[in-house]
């Protein structure tokens, strides 16, 4: 039988705080592997390969609460990104046996040929209640059993902070490129009567700032019927202001990423360039794209506790006087009262712990949000605000044409 606990070698997971989990090492084993990285949990029950694949998680030890993990294997279609981004990955169970008719190869594989060792028979539910109680903390994964328990702790120890860890760019373009794939067959699920971005005949054009964005977010922008032109995080706001004057675009789109935003410091001055002109330019951002534009208004973000990973995160739309069920992966969150005093309207809350969700500027078409609409995995209940930003460029087009300005 595939993966027989009997073939696989002993693996273990110590965190800062002395913890140690035992379990067994599945992907790439036997490599001489000691990860050094933050240990942080997802409550996800599905879509473990977006996770995996996902820019946000980069260089995080991923804990699945799900107790079973694997069963679907994996596909050249469920990725965020154009590899696996997590620095390695604990579960309760590995499946067995995967079974999906798009799979074509197991989880075990995926990781072993990414170069991502993982471990299983760890009791998660431990562990995430362990996170939950000091935070997430520094850990340290490997397979290798010459290194004493004593010696792997100090290591979790005197690992470096996520906190003040600029790692935008490495996951993020460094080259413009235009993006053209859409949800296809998907589509339908993210509902009936999204807005299409043709204005007279001629598509939106949007500019997407690559903080290391997921694909699904891209997808649902051209399945809208925009015309996405992906740019690096340090592209200068003088460039970016002279195309939106000469009618480049219609609209900034600012990607989700990994690390601390307060670290963003070249792309938080941009962005204050650009939010603080003359230029109104129709602007939405994501995650890290959220707490971006925060720190850019005059803002402060703070690290949370354990964050917010999963598929299940409940968020108040203030706007519509609803909730939401939402897609989340974050560890930092934007400080409220720092927001509200530079400026920032609060639009979206988080009902487990009340913080900010969202936020708009009332002088300017800008908007943003901590969760991803784009889901994947996850509900598509925040789908709309695609639309409002396709509503947005539209009506930020209608004006400028009517001042007889082209593009």
């Amino acid at each position: 039988m595939p993966h027989a606990a009997e073939s696989k070698p002993p693996c273990r997971l110590v965190l800062a705080d002395g913890s140690v989990f035992q379990g067994t090492a599945f992907g790439a084993v036997g490599r001489g592997v000691v990860i050094e990285a933050e240990v942080v949990f997802n409550t996800a029950m599905s879509g473990y390969q977006e996770s995996l694949t996902d820019p946000s998680y980069h260089g995080q030890i991923l804990v699945q609460t799900f107790p079973m993990i694997g069963n679907t294997g994996t596909n050249p279609v469920d990725v965020e990104s154009g590899g696996v981004q997590v620095a390695g990955m604990a579960v309760r169970e590995l499946a067995r046996r995967h079974s999906n008719y798009r799979a074509d190869q197991s989880l075990s594989a995926y990781l072993e040929a990414a170069g991502v060792l993982g471990i299983e028979g760890v009791d998660t539910r431990a562990l995430t209640r362990r996170l939950r109680a000091g935070g997430a903390m520094n850990g340290v994964l490997t397979d290798v059993a010459e290194h004493t328990d004593r010696e792997l702790v100090e290591r979790a120890r005197n690992a470096p902070s996520m906190a003040g860890q600029n790692l935008v760019p490495s996951v993020g373009r460094t080259e413009r490129g235009d993006w053209s794939e859409s949800l296809e067959r998907w589509a339908w699920l993210s509902g009936d009567g999204r807005e299409s971005a043709g204005v007279s005949g001629k598509p939106l054009r949007v500019l997407a700032l690559d903080c290391g964005a997921k694909r699904n977010i891209l997808r649902n922008l051209v399945d809208r019927g925009c015309e996405v032109s992906v740019i690096p995080h340090d592209t200068p706001a003088a460039e970016i202001c002279a195309a939106h004057k000469r009618g480049d675009f219609d609209g900034l789109f600012i990607s989700n990423g990994p690390g601390d935003p307060a670290a963003v410091e070249g792309t938080v001055a941009m962005l204050r360039e650009l939010v603080s002109g003359e230029l109104k330019i129709p602007t939405f951002g994501i995650c890290l794209g959220h707490q971006l534009l925060a720190l850019a208004i005059g803002a402060k973000t703070y690290k949370l506790p354990f964050g917010h990973r999963g598929a299940n995160q409940p968020v108040f739309n203030q706007s519509l006087g609803r909730v939401e069920i939402t897609s989340q992966n974050h560890g930092f969150a934007v400080d409220r009262e720092s927001l509200e005093q530079a400026g920032g309207e609060v639009t979206h809350v988080h009902l487990n712990d009340g913080t900010v969700a969202g936020f708009r500027l009332v002088d300017r078409p800008v908007f943003c949000v901590q969760h991803h609409p784009e889901a994947s995995p996850g509900p598509h209940d925040a789908g709309q605000l695609f639309d409002a930003f396709v509503g947005a460029m539209r009506l930020s087009r209608d004006e400028r044409l009517g001042l007889g300005i082209s593009g």
